[in-house]
C-alpha cells in the first residue's frame, strides 16, 4: 500500500514539474506583476511596468511635433471645499510623479518626481481606455466597424447565441452593457486565467447580464476589453499595430510606447506605458477636434460624442461612490460644469485633464494606493480648476 502511496505522489509530483515547466513564464509574470504592486514598489513600477510584463511596441513617427515652452511657476495654493490646500502637500499626498501643464498649445509647467524624467513611460492603467476609445472611432470611420450601434457579437464570435449578443459597441463605450461583473470582486477571475491562455471572451460570455444593457451606467473595465476585441477582430490588426498607423506615427511623438500583452493580445482595459509629453500630444488631438498640422487624424464627430452626457445614466450619478461628480462619455469622465472639461483617469492617480474653453491640457500620473480615499477624485479636479483659472485665457 505504502509503495503504491509512493507512486502517486510521485506522479503528483511529476504533474506539477510538468505543469510547472508548462506555465512558467506566466506563473514569473503573476508573481513580478504582485510584487510590483506593493505599496513599496509602486513608484518604481508604475515607470518600468513594460519592463516587468510581456509588451509590444507602439512605434512613432519619423517626425516629432515640439512643444513650446513659456515656463511659468507653479501656483502654491488651491482651494477645495472652503478650505485652502498648499499643492506642495497635495502632490505629495497623491504620491505625484510627473506634473505637465499645457496653456494654447504652450508648456508652461514641467516637472518629474520620484526618480521619473521625460523619457519615462508612465503605466496608463485606466487612462487607456480612452486611446482603446479613440480606435473604435476611427475603426468605425475606415468601415471595419458600421455602427456604435452592432452587437457586439457581430465582431466577437463567442458571444453569438448568448445574452451578450444584447450589448452594443455603444453600451461598452458608455459602461453600460449591464453585463453582470463586479470590478473588484470579479476582475482576477477574469484576467489571472487569461494570462494562462483561458480565452477571456468566453468568460465574459459566461456571465450572462444583469440588466438590461444602455440603461444603467456601471464602470467595469471588461467592457473595454470587449471594445479591444472588437477592434482587433474587424481590423485584423493588433491594437499596438493599428495605434502605431493611426495615432502614434502621425501626432509627432517623441517616444515608442508600449502595450502590456496578456495571454498574447494587448491589454485593452489598462496597459500603455507613454512619456508624459506623448500624453499631451493625445489629449491636444482631442483638444484640436481630431486634427493635427491640417491632418483629420480622429472625426470630429466621434470627438463630441465621446465627451456627450446626453442620456440621464451619463450624468454625475452623486451615489456616494468614487468618482461621484463625474459623468461619462465614450470612455472619458465628464465633470460638471459650463467649460466642456473631459478627463482621463487611471487607478492610483492617473489623469489626463482638458479644458477647451480655457485651453488647458493637464497631465498628472502618480503612485497613490489611497487614490479612492478622502475625496481625492474631485479634490484633483478642484486643483485642475485652480490651474485652469490661472493658466487659461
Amino acid at each position: 500500500m505504502k509503495k503504491y502511496v509512493m507512486i502517486g505522489v510521485a506522479s503528483v509530483l511529476v504533474g506539477m514539474i510538468i505543469i510547472g515547466f508548462a506555465y512558467r513564464e506566466p506563473i514569473m509574470v503573476l508573481y513580478r506583476s504582485i510584487k510590483a504592486f506593493q505599496e513599496e514598489n509602486l513608484a518604481h513600477s508604475f515607470q518600468t511596468m513594460y519592463e516587468i510584463q510581456p509588451t509590444a511596441t507602439i512605434p512613432k513617427g519619423e517626425r516629432i511635433s515640439d512643444f513650446e515652452y513659456d515656463l511659468k511657476p507653479l501656483i502654491d495654493t488651491f482651494h477645495f471645499q472652503g478650505e485652502t490646500l498648499r499643492v506642495s502637500d497635495f502632490l505629495e499626498e497623491t504620491k505625484t510623479s510627473g506634473l505637465l501643464i499645457i496653456s494654447d498649445d504652450k508648456i508652461v509647467f514641467e516637472e518629474y518626481y520620484l526618480g521619473s524624467d521625460e523619457k519615462t513611460r508612465f503605466s496608463s492603467n485606466s487612462l487607456c481606455k480612452s486611446f482603446v476609445s479613440a480606435l473604435v472611432g476611427l475603426a468605425i470611420e475606415d468601415g471595419f466597424i458600421d455602427s456604435v450601434d452592432d452587437s457586439v457579437a457581430k465582431y466577437i464570435p463567442e458571444f453569438e447565441n448568448t445574452e451578450i449578443e444584447k450589448v452594443t459597441i455603444k453600451n461598452c463605450l458608455q459602461m453600460a452593457s449591464g453585463i453582470n461583473f463586479d470590478e473588484v470582486a470579479d476582475m482576477n477571475k477574469i484576467s489571472v486565467p487569461s494570462m494562462f491562455g483561458k480565452n477571456k471572451m468566453k468568460s465574459i460570455a459566461a456571465l450572462g447580464l444583469e440588466h438590461e444593457p444602455g440603461t444603467n451606467r456601471t464602470y467595469s473595465s471588461i467592457n473595454t476589453d470587449i471594445l479591444g476585441e472588437v477592434v482587433a477582430n474587424a481590423t485584423g490588426c493588433t491594437l499596438s499595430e493599428y495605434m502605431s498607423e493611426k495615432i502614434w506615427s502621425e501626432i509627432g511623438v517623441e517616444q515608442d510606447a508600449y502595450w502590456t500583452l496578456s495571454g498574447g493580445k494587448e491589454l485593452a482595459n489598462g496597459g500603455l506605458h507613454i512619456a508624459l509629453r506623448d500624453y499631451a500630444r493625445f489629449a491636444r488631438l482631442y483638444m484640436a477636434h481630431g486634427a493635427f498640422e491640417g491632418k483629420q487624424i480622429l472625426p470630429e464627430q466621434w470627438i463630441k460624442d465621446s465627451i456627450a452626457t446626453n442620456e440621464t445614466y451619463l450624468k454625475a450619478p452623486h451615489d456616494g461612490k468614487p468618482y461621484e461628480e463625474l459623468g461619462y462619455g465614450y470612455q472619458w469622465w465628464i465633470p460638471e460644469g459650463n467649460e466642456h472639461e473631459f478627463t482621463g483617469i487611471g487607478v492610483f492617480g492617473q489623469w489626463i485633464y482638458c479644458n477647451p474653453t480655457k485651453k488647458i491640457i493637464v497631465v498628472k500620473t502618480g503612485a497613490d494606493s489611497g487614490f479612492e480615499e478622502d475625496d481625492k477624485e474631485k479634490k484633483s479636479v478642484a486643483f485642475f480648476r485652480e490651474i485652469a483659472a490661472t493658466f487659461g485665457e
